[in-house]
């Protein structure tokens, strides 16, 4: 690939051997050249800027979970060589909790996803949206993602996490490709967030398997309704965007698409989040799904669980 390190064949075998050397392999001297000197990170909880923070965020999650392992599911992206890719990375990780920004050590034996669209040019990346399920992380240390939220507050932690009004922009303002994968997802998501819940019985692939926040897997329709109607049910008059869209047909794969989205308004519907508040509420999310013979296989959403219920507990003081 031109710009990039000769040792890379493709963006994907970029993308999974620079994570597997930096996380892995405890190359951080690697993050020199990997990662861009501006280096923008938003995250659900809020935005870090420049190459020094990305280092120390590394080293602190390394700290928390030093056996982690991160098994790349996918890379879903788009671009080329002269204007730059963006890359949507699944992540599939495992690790021990030792003790760090989820409390004191455990040595509780952990399993979670994580996806991170990243702008990547001249072989390194200088923009980046980088979601984990955290709450998936609570659950599985016997907390939730709630008294976590509010375990955070306690603790002084009363910073609001990201919203529209504090993102900065970076350098990437790509929206994605008009690939009809991406495109036909995209329709499948905006008629669920527009309360179509119908078309999931016809979009979905009747043995479909979802995997959504908290580190829940269901299969079938019925699990899929629950999940959808339970977040925008929550959020009934909150915006619905598509913020980029990816569709991809490679060989020895399936159809595929990556959307990254957000809703954006008032928690004043009963739902995902408990009872009502009015608390204004920004949610970044992102969707991978894979289409078959009888539409959508496989569907992998996340979002950050516990981002959202800090907005609501700090909204509600």
């Amino acid at each position: 690939m031109k710009g990039f390190n000769p040792q890379f064949t493709d963006l994907p075998d970029y993308i999974l051997k620079c994570t597997a050397m930096i996380w892995e392999g405890r190359d951080i001297a690697a993050l020199k050249w990997h990662y861009g000197d501006d280096l923008l990170v938003r995250t659900p909880a809020g935005i870090s800027r420049g190459n020094g923070a990305g280092k120390a965020n590394t080293m602190a999650t390394l700290t928390e979970f030093p056996d982690r392992q991160l098994f790349g599911e996918d890379v879903i992206y788009s671009g080329d060589e002269d204007a730059g890719f963006l890359s949507s990375h699944r992540i599939i990780s495992t690790a021990t909790h030792h003790g760090g920004a989820f409390g004191p050590a455990t040595g509780a034996k952990l399993t979670f996803r994580t996806i991170a669209d990243t702008f990547c040019k001249d072989n390194r990346v200088w923009d980046e949206w980088l979601i984990r399920d955290n709450a998936a992380i609570a659950n599985q240390l016997g907390g939730s993602a709630k008294a976590t939220a509010e375990a955070m507050i306690a603790q002084g932690d009363t910073t609001m996490p990201l919203t529209p009004d504090t993102d900065v922009v970076g350098p990437y303002d790509g929206r994605g490709n008009d690939n009809a994968w991406g495109i036909k997802h995209a329709e499948v998501l905006t008629r669920i967030m527009g309360a179509d819940f119908a078309v999931i019985p016809d979009a979905y692939d009747r043995a479909c398997h979802l995997s959504s926040p908290g580190g829940t897997e269901g299969h079938s329709w019925d699990a899929v309704d629950t999940f959808w109607v339970g977040l925008r049910s929550a959020f009934p008059n909150a915006t619905f965007k598509i913020d980029h869209q990816i569709g991809r047909e490679d060989a020895l794969m399936p159809p595929r698409s990556a959307i990254r989205w957000s809703l954006t308004g008032a928690h004043d519907g009963w739902g995902r989040f408990g009872s009502p508040t009015s608390a204004k509420v920004h949610v970044m999310g992102v969707s991978h799904v894979e289409f078959g013979p009888y539409g959508i296989r496989r569907d992998v959403t996340l979002f950050d669980e516990i981002a959202v219920w800090k907005q609501i507990l700090l909204a509600m003081g």
